[in-house]
């Protein structure tokens, strides 16, 4: 039996060939779209770590905003491949730094009494939202960056986290600068 791929120093190479993309791809907003689209993505080994899919200003269109993990060929490859499909309108390789991203999160929290007042402060400082109090539970919505949503579940982590959930990431490019 021969040595097994990823382990060792195999797969620190392997894993830094791994990079995060976000595309954003516009699509006709028809059934099956979605399912053919992300097929592609697991077809080429590429992992998908966050989707969100909404219409646009277009009737008809819909905009899928995909954060993907692959080896760079492997992205190309899908890339290329989505833009064969018949009923694709744009893909878009997104630049961070030009764009804006959000993400909610709603985070449900371990809250008795003696500390709803800390979570409450800590809620503010992010400018989150409380939208539902038990008994011994608070409810946090936080929109935002991903980072920010990542923060303030790091933070509120060791009140005990009861259940949480979050959005997939939505991109838009950022206004046009200048005259």
């Amino acid at each position: 039996m021969g040595p097994r791929p990823f382990f060792g120093t195999d797969q620190e190479a392997f894993m830094s060939h791994i990079k995060k993309t976000i595309l954003s791809v516009w699509v006709e907003d028809k059934p099956g779209v979605l399912w053919h689209v992300t097929e592609l993505f697991g077809e080429e080994n590429c992992n998908i770590e966050s989707l969100a899919v909404g219409s646009t200003e277009k009737p008809g269109v819909a905009r899928i905003t995909i954060i993907v993990k692959g080896e760079h060929t492997a992205v190309e490859k899908v890339i290329a491949r989505l833009n064969r499909v018949t009923n694709l309108v744009q893909v878009k390789r997104v630049n961070d730094a030009e764009t804006l991203l959000m993400e909610l999160g709603l985070i449900m929290v371990d809250a008795p009494d003696e500390r709803k007042t800390d979570l409450i402060n800590l809620v503010n400082v992010f400018r989150g939202k409380i939208i539902d109090v038990a008994s011994n539970s608070m409810t946090i919505a936080v929109s935002g960056s991903p980072d920010k949503i990542q923060a303030m579940t790091d933070l509120l982590r060791p009140y005990g986290i009861l259940e949480i959930v979050r959005t997939g990431t939505i991109a838009m490019e950022r206004g046009k600068r200048g005259g």
